[in-house]
């Protein structure tokens, strides 16, 4: 991995820096400043001209089914794996992956090898141990076990709560889990997080109140997600992150007229309540199945998640006048404090090599992850593995 040089960049850190040069080797930022160094031809530096492009920190997908999710509507309906490409095209230089309802079929142990797969294609990638149901999938048969010996894996999700596919957890049960976690947790500085789906059910974040208010669990321990799903769920969240919580929103499609926000929305009102703004973090669910059910629980049709929908929420937010500094924290820095990616989410000499920067559109003109270039002046430079070149 040689060195790289970007020069004329517009920095947004994601605060704005103004037009900066910077310097990436070994993965990591080696150098900014606002002169252009003089490096030695010797060393065989590449060099590219932002020509004063924005450029921002790596998108962070904290939710993604990297394994393919589905699986509601019969065998047929498991949604394949993700490639790279799907991820880096779309500004996305992290991703966690997970399992949703499919936790049988689907394993810890898919999970941990398209993890790895994707760290050997050059994407930044984890993992959170379990799925859907209780007791939780695992590798090693243990949540706590999963997380301090399993490098990848860095919290357990995404755990189904008020949804009819939820295994029904009860108050104890959600309580033991969430414990592992954060034990789990603080014996090897990782997140120890548990990831919360919510669904459709009334009973809404019922069960996390009961959580914080009969045990001494701090409310990071519950990253709750889809909280955008409904308009009454969503003011629930809002009250949580009040109380100290991190709220994910989802950027699926909300139709209108629908009881729901859309992920733009749902940012806007974060924004709008007063609450500190490290506490929203925004996931694509890509890969996932995005059904529709009818009364009696069956899926009446269903759609799939898009990598693509975190940058096209972004540019949603920055068309609504949204400053590109005030939207970004939601993509970067907040999830990289959530998931305790300490090099992760910021642009600053010592942090990971992963830069987006946008074109005049905000769609990706240039894409680094790790230090090294997937995606130049729009067009894809690397491919996984079974992915059809151009």
């Amino acid at each position: 991995m040689g060195l790289l040089l970007l020069r004329n960049a517009e920095v947004f850190a994601p605060e704005p820096l103004g037009l900066r040069h910077l310097l990436l080797g070994g993965g990591r930022i080696l150098w900014m400043g606002g002169e252009a160094p003089e490096v030695p031809a010797a060393l065989g530096v590449e060099a590219i001209d932002l020509e004063g492009r924005r450029l921002v920190p790596g998108l962070i997908d904290a939710h993604v089914h990297i394994t393919g999710g589905g699986g509601e509507a019969g065998f047929r309906s498991r949604v394949p794996p993700l490639a790279l490409s799907r991820f880096t095209s779309a500004g996305i230089t992290t991703v966690v992956g997970l399992l949703g309802t499919d936790d049988t079929v689907r394993s810890t142990r898919e999970l941990v090898a398209a993890v790895q797969g994707l760290r050997e294609e050059g994407l930044s990638a984890y993992g959170f141990t379990g799925g859907y149901h209780l007791p939780p999938a695992t590798l090693t048969g243990s949540v706590r076990d999963d997380l301090v010996f399993i490098e990848p894996l860095i919290g357990v999700g995404e755990v189904a709560l008020s949804d009819h596919r939820s295994s029904q957890p009860t108050l104890d049960e959600l309580l033991r889990l969430a414990a592992d976690a954060h034990v789990a947790g603080l014996m090897t500085g990782k997140a120890g997080i548990v990831h919360l789906h919510f669904g459709d059910g009334p009973r809404g974040l019922d069960l996390v109140r009961r959580a914080l208010e009969t045990s001494e669990l701090p409310p990071r321990v519950f990253h709750p997600t889809h909280v955008n799903r409904r308009k009454a769920l969503f003011d629930e969240a809002l009250d949580f992150a009040r109380q100290g919580g991190v709220i994910d929103v989802t950027a699926f499609p909300v139709e209108e007229g629908e009881d729901a926000w859309s992920a733009a929305d749902a940012v806007l009102r974060f924004l709008d309540s007063g609450i500190a703004r490290q506490r929203i973090t925004v996931s694509s669910d890509a890969g996932g199945c995005l059904p529709c059910f009818d009364a009696d629980g069956r899926v009446s049709h269903m759609d799939v998640g898009e990598a693509g929908a975190l940058l096209e929420t972004l540019r949603e937010l920055i068309a609504r006048d949204v400053p590109l500094a005030e939207a970004l924290p939601a993509f970067t820095s907040n999830p990289a404090r959530v998931l305790r990616l300490g090099g992760k989410g910021r642009i600053a000499p010592g942090a990971d090599a992963d830069l987006l920067a946008l074109d005049e559109a905000g769609a990706v003109h240039t894409l680094v992850a790790r230090g090294v270039v997937h995606v130049r002046d729009g067009r894809l430079e690397r491919r996984g593995m079974f992915e059809p070149r151009a």
